[in-house]
């Protein structure tokens, strides 16, 4: 996981320790000024430990690099986009990064370069007197607070990857709402302390000469030196601006149309799919996979110009194949016109919801069956309510196991329930699922020593656990399409489940899931089972007691002594 943070190409990596790095400046930065809640002398003693990372000529040169690295890239962006068109989280970041020079330029002439050349005194107390009573430091604090939100989302964007980021999430962004909190409140309070004082008579003389603020000569050419570099980040801007729409000037010239069945024609660039240009343009066009070539549901026939069009890549041609397309017949998510084309798409998107264009999803997840044995039976001789009653204590005692190992219930079927365990990672899916059925053993006995203090029988359980590939989507009429899951995975833990009952065990549990958690099972208690409906046979583990299910496993790495240790369970949960 280490390694796929640092994927990518120079720019990428560029772009990314620029900007922790930055982000680390900003960090420290609001840290000094929260120090001022505390005591003017906690804040130059905070300051004096940021100087460990900047006060120096290094630091310097480290952060005056990383300034121009990431608005040089910002730029680019800018200059290198083939659309304007993005994302509201796409836009604020880059809006956002384009902001960051306008602050930094601004903060490092008035303080660095100032201190340097002028030998202005750069505590953090004579800053912010220098500021204050004024505009600027409102200025400066909001714009300090577009780097920190521009960073926040860059380090989640960077992270979010990674299998502990999701846990530590929540933690992170308190974190992330408090420091710019603590900050103002330093602010305000170090501002008012200092402001106070300097307006007593005879004060401000004396508390400009130990800052040793440069006069009126030295502030304006500051000022002029901003005012410069101000001038040159907007000329740059704009020739980011003019850079784009000359490639996109260029590109037109070698634009193509795309005429639609309903006489839409548009004008489009080389490079894009069809599906990208139908989406771009606002024309509505199915596609339930998201354009992976999975699905056929964006295929389009081709009226005119099908003899530009290259042959078929052989995915695409192994799914034209399976429906046994005519020869005009194409993906729009995997053709990228070269020459103009007349079209017609097969499925046509009306109504509303476009014929459900909630896109379906592919993942490789757990999922679990349950079902309590003999219930027909033994709800003959209930009344009706006590039916519900008993069903809905059954399902308060096991249904938090599943919840609390990261899993949720998909549907409940009766006397029984499907459980999915939508992780980033199918590792992580199965582990969840591992932890949910073992641990939904253990709530199942409780359940069942309260039933037999209350003079009732126990309840029997069955249950399957299977991992595979499913598609998650909104399967319905229009009005009516509820998210629900097909694959046939789902169909194999169904058929385990249903086998558990022919055992006389807790659960099946199939080795698919054992090494997809990076685990083992005992090679003699595993065997293979012929199931309806599922192409080849699945190799599970009969497990009697479900809450036995972590001593039968072990690591992959020492199956001989490493158990399923619970400390997995914390890791999903």
């Amino acid at each position: 996981m280490t390694n796929a943070l640092w994927r990518g190409d120079l720019i990428q990596r560029s772009r990314t320790v620029s900007g922790v790095f930055l982000l680390t400046y900003a960090f420290l930065h609001f840290l000094n000024i929260a120090a001022g809640l505390v005591s003017p002398d906690f804040m130059f003693q905070v300051q004096e430990f940021r100087r460990l990372l900047t006060g120096h000529l290094p630091g310097q040169i480290l952060l005056f690099s990383a300034l121009l690295v990431h608005m040089a890239l910002a730029l680019w962006q800018v200059a290198s986009r083939r659309t304007l068109r993005m994302s509201l989280a796409q836009a604020l970041q880059l809006v956002l990064g384009l902001l960051i020079p306008l602050q930094l330029i601004q903060h490092l002439i008035f303080t660095s370069f100032a201190s340097n050349v002028y030998g202005l005194d750069d505590e953090m107390t004579s800053i912010i007197l220098l500021m204050w009573n004024s505009p600027e430091v409102w200025q400066q604090y909001v714009l300090l607070l577009v780097v920190w939100v521009h960073g926040c989302i860059g380090l989640h964007m960077w992270l979010r990857i990674t299998r502990w980021w999701p846990l530590v999430l929540p933690y992170m962004t308190g974190l992330a709402a408090l420091v710019p909190t603590l900050a103002l409140a330093g602010l305000l309070t170090e501002g008012r302390r200092i402001w106070s004082i300097y307006i007593r008579p005879g004060n401000a003389q004396v508390i400009r000469d130990n800052f040793n603020w440069p006069n009126s000569t030295g502030f304006a050419r500051l000022y002029e030196i901003y005012d410069i570099g101000f001038w040159i980040f907007l000329f740059l801007l704009g020739g980011a601006v003019a850079t784009f729409y000359l490639r996109r000037f260029i590109r037109k010239r070698k634009s193509l149309q795309i005429r639609y069945e309903n006489g839409t024609q548009i004008t489009i660039e080389h490079g894009l799919t069809l599906l990208e240009i139908s989406q771009l343009n606002g024309i509505p066009h199915t596609s339930l996979c998201g354009g992976k070539g999975r699905c056929t549901t964006c295929r389009i026939e081709v009226t005119k110009g099908l003899e530009n069009l290259p042959p078929p890549s052989s995915a695409e041609a192994r799914t034209l194949k399976a429906i046994k397309a005519r020869d005009n017949v194409r993906l729009a998510c995997q053709i990228r016109p070269t020459a103009s084309l007349s079209i017609q798409r097969v499925y046509q998107p009306k109504g509303r919801r476009q014929v459900h264009s909630a896109q379906g999803v592919e993942k490789t997840i757990a999922v679990l069956f349950l079902d309590i044995r003999g219930f027909t039976s033994r709800s003959a001789g209930l009344l009706p309510y006590d039916i519900v009653f008993l069903l809905n204590r059954f399902f308060d005692a096991i249904v938090p196991e599943i919840t609390k190992a990261g899993g949720s219930v998909d549907k409940y079927l009766g006397d029984g329930l499907l459980a999915l365990f939508e992780m980033d990672d199918p590792e992580h899916s199965a582990l969840a699922g591992i932890t949910a059925a073992s641990n939904i053993g253990v709530a199942l006995a409780r359940f069942n020593m309260m039933l037999a203090s209350e003079g009732e029988d126990p309840v029997r359980i069955g249950m399957g656990l299977h991992t595979g590939t499913v598609v998650l989507g909104e399967i319905g009429t229009t009005d009516n399409a509820p998210r629900t899951l097909i694959g046939s995975a789902v169909n194999a833990a169904s058929r385990l489940e249903a086998k558990t009952k022919e055992l006389g065990v807790e659960l099946l549990i199939s080795e698919h899931v054992v090494k997809a958690a990076g685990l083992a099972a005992p090679a003699d208690m595993l065997q293979d089972f012929a199931l309806r409906g599922v192409d080849h046979p699945v190799r599970a583990l009969p497990v009697p007691q479900a809450s036995t299910l972590e001593n039968l496993l072990t690591s992959q790495a020492d199956p001989e002594t490493t158990t399923f240790a619970p400390a997995a369970k914390g890791s999903v949960s």
